[in-house]
This record gives C-alpha cells, structure tokens and sequence, in this order.
C-alpha cells in the first residue's frame, strides 16, 4: 500500500511587505499547467510572496521554466544544466539553454556550479559546465545563480579564474562564517532557504547575520528544505513567509525589514522591473 501524500505546512499570515522567492522549482512541485502554476503563485501570494523565480536543473526543466514564466506575471525563469547532469553535456545542450537564457522572462542563469556531494557527474566535468556557464552568463548579460554542495573552494576559485559576471547570486548558501564574508567581500549575493532555520544550522545563521541588508535574499527551494518546524513536509513558495520571520529574528530586525531588502534586492539582481512581455 503506498504512503499517504505528506502534508503541507499551513499558509502563514501575510508578510507586512511583499517578498520574491527567489529560487524555486514548480515543476518539481506539481506544476504542469498554467492554471497549476497560477494555484502555487495565488497561494504564495496569501502569504506576502507576490513573485516566484522558478529554476530548472535539467534542459526539460529549462525549458518548461523558460514557458511557464509566459503563463503568470508574478512568475519569472533561470536556466542552466545543473552540475549533477553534466556528465554529458555536449554543443546541442549549450546551444539550447543560450536560445533560453536570452528569453526576456529568464532573468538567471543557474543553478550551475559544483555539487562535490552526490557522485553523479565527474568534478571536471562539472567544473568545465561551470566554465561554460559564467561566459554565457557574462554574454547575455544576466546573473549568475550558483549551485554549491560540499565545494566552497573550488567554486570561489573558478569565479576567480574565470571573471565573475557583475551579479552572482549563491542560491541556498550553506558555508560558514568565513565563506560568507569572502562572499560578501567579492561582492556577490547570498541568498538563504529555510535551511537557516534548522535547529543545526548554528554556523549559517551566524553566517546570516553579517551580510550586508544589500547583499541577501530569500528562497525555499521548493520543494525540498521546508523551514522548521515542518521540516520533512513538501515546501511551497509561500513558505518563504517562515524563513523571513526567522531571518528577521536571527538578524535581529524587524520582519518589515527583511521582506523589503530582500524584495529590492530580488528587483535589483534579476532586474525585474524591467523584464517585459515574451
């Protein structure tokens, strides 16, 4: 007999100011139709999450991504092949997500960079996707969104090597203290899912407290790390809510605060404002 589904996490109160989540996956939360995707942004919308980026990690993925984002005004892409798939990932691929990271509505490319955790693609492999990726993101003149699992020093170094593009954004950010401040001094973006709030995540939250209010966004990373306490529960954009009101206690602010920095960040990095039609 199969496992009853799990249930979600109740929709929290409304935020006192609207934030973007800004790394999600709709596909992987259910998201099939546009009338799905309208379901999951109302629903984010309730609870002061008014716009989604939606990310993909494989090129079916980018290119649902890149198609949903035409189906909501609240909805916005990232491409790119995630590090853990690119163990082929050949001139047809390349060409494909560069056709996609030009649409008007992808306003990222990512999630790229080294997952050093799973085994699943060779690290050169990966690091020459990696590669491949910052270029591309310099070429079409959009941020960079960063894939990093268990390889700080190789994906700090490679940004080095290669020339960060202008915006770079570390999605999920998962180092400490000291990488967190090597990040901020080069002067990219980090950005923090609810695995800030976890009840072991002591070093992150440190890590949390001395970025800059210029320098930090919010996501869930839906469908995966819903905030505690309902940890193990399949995550949704609206659970953004959680992870502001626990940023906002970490940091020792006001959650209107942390809603509105993380907001006009969002705004200033993916360019939102200006994105139009497609």
């Amino acid at each position: 007999m199969s496992k009853p589904p799990r249930e979600k996490p109740p929709v929290p109160d409304r935020l006192p100011a609207s934030v973007v989540d800004s790394h999600t996956h709709l596909d992987a939360c259910g998201a099939v139709t546009a009338d799905d995707v309208r379901e999951i942004v109302d629903r984010a919308e309730r609870a002061g999450v008014g716009r989604v980026v939606t990310v993909a990690d494989d090129l079916a993925s980018a290119q649902w991504a890149a198609e949903a984002s035409t189906w909501d005004e609240r909805v916005f892409a990232a491409v790119a092949v995630h590090p853990t798939r690119t163990k082929a990932f050949g001139e047809a691929e390349r060409s494909e997500v560069e056709r996609l990271a030009r649409l008007p509505r992808v306003v990222a490319v990512g999630e790229t960079g080294l997952d050093y955790y799973w085994d699943y693609s060779p690290h050169d492999a990966q690091q020459e996707a990696f590669r491949w990726h910052i270029d591309l993101a310099k070429r079409v003149g959009k941020p960079l969104m960063i894939h990093d699992r268990d390889a700080h020093e190789d994906v700090l170094r490679v940004l080095e090597e290669e020339g960060a593009p202008d915006d770079v954004v570390f999605h999920c950010f998962s180092g400490d203290e000291v990488i967190a401040r090597r990040c901020v001094d080069a002067g990219y973006v980090l950005s923090f899912a609810g695995t800030v709030t976890f009840k072991n995540a002591r070093s992150l939250r440190e890590a949390a407290r001395l970025v800059p209010s210029e320098q930090f966004l919010v996501e869930t990373d839906a469908p995966f790390l819903t905030p505690h306490p309902f940890r193990g529960q399949p995550n949704e954009p609206y659970c953004a809510a959680y992870t502001v009101r626990n940023l906002a206690e970490v940091r020792g602010v006001g959650v209107h605060e942390i809603a509105e920095s993380a907001r006009r960040n969002a705004e200033r990095v993916f360019r939102l404002l200006s994105v139009t039609g497609g």
